[in-house]
């Protein structure tokens, strides 16, 4: 397989932004350097040796680095290091599939698009493309990418040409996006299946633009839904826009 142009950082795919477990991990953190402090205070005048004091200080550091350990699920993939539809979590690589407890399974981490940078996002779908089975994945995206973000032949062999947008959610992807795109995917690009895939949503012309020239649509939404497994990808999608 031909591995995807690597950029100079890695991907870092997580869990999307929740302020209760920031707030409770700031909680943890803050009454854990005030205990310590405490703690420290009242030895000062007691009987204990600075040695005794200085080790229950490690082990109070070390209780509070595990706790705040445990609430982490952060983790760095470098694209392109053989990750591959087979070698990623089954719940990812199986559309659809669910615990037992009817929730996509934890292994699936999803990235948090409101910090990634453009770069980033098109290194995220491309490291979803390898997950999925394509191969020959390019990432491309730059000044002269004419309308193309990331190129991968998709596991049935068919060429695929992606244009990322990393918008936020009150910048919807317009009809004239979707119309320079339109001009390059399949005339220049050679695109069997063309898609854009957004962090926003799209505008109606711009969705009917996309049905009319054969242009699959990915918002937000169905974004969340391919990352955890339960939607489909571009290239498997029923529907051309939503």
């Amino acid at each position: 397989m031909v591995k995807p142009i690597r950029r100079e950082h890695a991907t870092t795919r997580r869990p999307r932004f929740s302020m209760r477990q920031l707030t409770v991990v700031f909680g943890l953190v803050t009454s854990g350097v005030l205990g310590i402090g405490l703690v420290l205070k009242t030895l000062q005048g007691s009987t204990l040796r600075p040695g005794a004091v200085a080790l229950l200080g490690l082990v109070l550091v070390a209780t509070a680095l595990v706790v705040i350990r445990g609430r982490k699920r952060n983790r760095t993939v470098p694209l392109g290091a053989g990750t591959t539809g087979s070698q990623a979590p089954q719940a990812a690589s199986e559309p659809g599939l669910r615990s037992e407890e009817g929730v996509p399974d934890e292994a699936v981490y999803l990235a948090d698009d409101a910090e990634l940078g453009p770069d980033e996002f098109e290194q995220v779908v491309a490291l979803l493309c390898e997950r999925d089975g394509c191969r020959e994945i390019r990432v491309v995206g730059g000044a002269n990418d004419l309308g193309a973000d990331v190129i991968a032949v998709t596991p049935d062999g068919l060429r695929l040409v992606i244009q990322c947008k990393q918008y936020g959610e009150d910048h919807k992807v317009g009809s004239q996006d979707l119309q320079r795109f339109g001009g390059t995917c399949f005339a220049i690009h050679g695109a069997d299946i063309a898609a854009v895939v957004t962090t926003s949503t799209f505008t109606e012309p711009a969705v009917e633009y996309a049905e009319q020239s054969g242009i699959r649509c990915l918002n937000h939404d169905m974004l969340w839904a391919w990352e955890a497994g339960t939607g489909p990808a571009p290239w498997q999608s029923g529907r051309r826009s939503m």
